[in-house]
């Protein structure tokens, strides 16, 4: 395995610490994205006590964060863990550059800060994972308009070093069966390889649906982690 494809194997301690560290806070042993961008968190190593310890200093009370592992997490007794599920991590096989500005590609528009309403919208409607009032600023988003209305999206994401995460694939339920989403994750695809990086993406286990339409789209399996939520377990205080 080549030194970019080991990027992958941490992906947002990886972004964190080189492309996008500017949208997160932390430092040597655990960092996360600001609340407002994304929910993701990251260690050097789950196996460091100090790394731990690290990261519930970036804590609210109340807050919880998304870990990414190869195995499942064990926190000190200091958080608590909640599982979500295994998610398949997919890189892309095609380089393709291509996808231009055909005809087809005439109703893809640039999505930006005036659009952050009707994103967030559309997110929470189609669920594609989790969706912040400035996770547009995380990369470059696109979508579809029908009527002024917003009813395909997709976009960046991720961003370690030599590679790109295509994320937010979502489309209206009423448009859902006429390839708006291939589209536009086809045209973000030719997008990065121009840019002399690589596509990859996350997609929950149990989405077969999406894991297919990727598969069909020339993205194949590269790693299998646990999501897992992470938060401060109540203190005595805290029940009081």
């Amino acid at each position: 395995m080549d030194q970019q494809a080991h990027s992958l194997d941490n992906p947002i301690w990886t972004a964190l610490v080189t492309e996008q560290a500017h949208l997160g806070t932390g430092a040597q042993l655990a960092r996360r994205y600001h609340p407002d961008v994304a929910p993701f968190a990251a260690m050097v190593s789950d196996n460091l006590p100090e790394a731990w310890a690290a990261l519930a200093q970036l804590l609210a009370p109340s807050e919880q964060v998304a870990l990414l592992s190869c195995d499942p997490l064990i926190p000190p007794a200091r958080l608590r863990a909640q599982p979500v599920g295994v998610i398949h991590q997919m890189v892309a096989t095609r380089r393709d550059a291509r996808v231009a500005d055909s005809a087809d590609n005439a109703d893809i528009v640039v999505l930006g800060a005036a659009d952050a309403a009707q994103m967030q919208d559309l997110a929470a409607k189609t669920k594609p994972g989790p969706f912040c009032p400035r996770t547009h600023e995380m990369g470059h988003y696109i979508g579809v308009r029908w009527q002024s209305r917003l009813i395909a999206m997709a976009g960046e994401r991720m961003h370690p070093a030599g590679h790109v995460e295509i994320s937010a694939v979502c489309v209206d339920a009423e448009w859902r069966g006429k390839g708006l989403a291939q589209r536009l994750v086809e045209n973000l695809e030719a997008r990065i390889w121009r840019r002399g990086e690589s596509p990859f993406l996350h997609v929950l286990g149990q989405n077969a649906g999406a894991i297919a339409l990727y598969e069909r789209l020339g993205f194949r399996l590269r790693q299998r982690f646990h999501l897992t939520m992470v938060g401060r377990a109540p203190s005595d205080a805290d029940l009081n």
